[in-house]
């Protein structure tokens, strides 16, 4: 490539990942944010359909992660680039990945969009993103862990179907790829048994009930 062309590629690769002002810097001059997006543009020079992105932001601070994020966001919609992103970060995963596979041991264990997984009971990636901590014990109590998406209205409507005293013990809800999806820890009086019918309500309105041990 000549020299002209290669300059010219290397402004619109600055310019793209927001270092145009940077271009005559050298890298001592550079926070690790820059550098990073240093290394994004330089991965961006082959014009990949792919682009491999290693644990980008797991050494820097949340206000500098949160810039890296959207950039990659905005290189994938504007590129129209497939991003493989590998992470230990939940906050990562439900900010920027449309689905995810979890590896555990050198072997992935499951796969889907993240608010798939993220309704799924016995998922990973639930029971990492929606810390609810053990059940309590609770004598004389069913504790339901019930899984939400949307605006749902479960818990006063199961109050006035069965006539219950529904108690919320925990919650968490997330707002992930536009979509809102959670999980709400309740307690019902009386026994897994005596809450068959309410148990069998949720499920039949769309709801994963899981009873945990």
């Amino acid at each position: 490539m000549p020299r002209r062309e290669r300059t010219a590629r290397v402004r619109d690769l600055l310019e793209l990942v927001g270092l145009a002002a940077r271009a005559g810097a050298y890298p001592a001059q550079l926070s690790g944010g820059q550098k990073q997006r240093v290394g994004i543009a330089r991965a961006l020079a082959g014009e990949p359909s792919v682009l491999l992105s290693d644990e980008a932001t797991s050494a820097l601070d949340p206000e500098t992660t949160g810039s890296i994020l959207e950039l990659l966001r905005d290189l994938n919609q504007r590129l129209g680039l497939t991003i493989l992103l590998i992470t230990h970060e939940m906050e990562v995963v439900k900010r920027i990945c449309d689905s995810v596979a979890v590896m555990h041991d050198g072997r992935i264990t499951e796969v889907g969009t993240v608010p798939e997984l993220l309704a799924r009971p016995d998922s990973e990636l639930a029971r990492g993103v929606f810390r609810l901590g053990p059940p309590p014990d609770l004598p004389g109590a069913t504790v339901v862990d019930v899984t939400v998406t949307g605006d749902d209205a479960f818990i006063s409507d199961l109050a006035r179907a069965y006539d219950l005293d529904v108690h919320i013990l925990a919650g968490a809800v997330e707002t992930v790829a536009g979509e809102r999806v959670g999980r709400v820890r309740i307690a019902l009086p009386g026994s897994p048994e005596a809450n068959e019918a309410p148990l069998r309500h949720l499920r039949e309105t769309g709801h994963t009930v899981r009873v945990p041990a």
